[in-house]
């Protein structure tokens, strides 16, 4: 299995001949990537997790490309019809050949007077899990875990905490396009820190780097 960083928050996951992308939003650069895609997961409705002007010229161009998403990323999408599918936590599914459990509901507290809206994350054959914008701790072993790095909505002692209770692996840091090359240094010293700390591999990869993901 390939991880493929791509901008922010988004990656993509090869096994043999089948393709992903998950979170292709405004900030990814994901055109391409798309276009080469057999489906498309989206943890949330967020601009920076879903371009839907982007996703939507995707899926006019190549008829075949189908979504997995939460309720409101569904629901905006309704037009479709059977090319977009809504998942929610506790489901099981087989997308492009992969085996998909989604765990998870709620995005992270943004406002202590606003509730949070629904998020969903993926793990993909029991090796890659996505959370999209939340601290979820999925019910099995996680070996690869794509770690929120920045977000409005995260401090470090979280981060922290986060990996503390997933155990991965190895981590790979999303949601790191805010950051400029001041914060991604820092960044960057905490999550090796929180590597350490479990005697794992934890990292951060510059867009459009790939690693091949060998089983713990």
């Amino acid at each position: 299995m390939r991880l493929t960083k791509l901008g922010h928050a988004c990656v993509q996951i090869t096994r043999d001949d089948r393709t992903v992308i998950i979170d292709p939003g405004a900030f990814s650069g994901a055109a391409e990537a798309l276009a080469a895609s057999d489906a498309v997961l989206i943890t949330h409705e967020h601009f920076d997790h879903f371009d839907a002007d982007g996703l939507r010229k995707a899926l006019a161009e190549h008829p075949a490309l189908e979504v997995w998403t939460s309720r409101v990323v569904a629901e905006s999408l309704a037009d479709l019809g059977g090319r977009v599918h809504q998942v929610g936590h506790g489901d099981a599914v087989t997308i492009a050949g992969f085996d998909v459990h989604v765990y998870g509901e709620d995005h992270e507290i943004l406002h202590p007077d606003v509730p949070p809206i629904p998020n969903v994350g993926f793990l993909l054959d029991g090796e890659v899990f996505h959370p999209g914008d939340a601290l979820t701790v999925p019910g099995e072993p996680v070996p690869t875990l794509c770690l929120p790095g920045n977000a409005p909505w995260l401090k470090a002692p979280e981060m922290f905490g986060y990996t503390r209770e997933v155990r991965p692996e190895r981590a790979f840091v999303i949601h790191d396009g805010l950051l400029n090359d001041i914060g991604l240094t820092v960044m960057e010293r905490h999550v090796a820190t929180a590597g350490e700390e479990l005697g794992k591999d934890f990292r951060r990869l510059a867009p459009g780097e790939s690693v091949e993901l060998a089983a713990a």
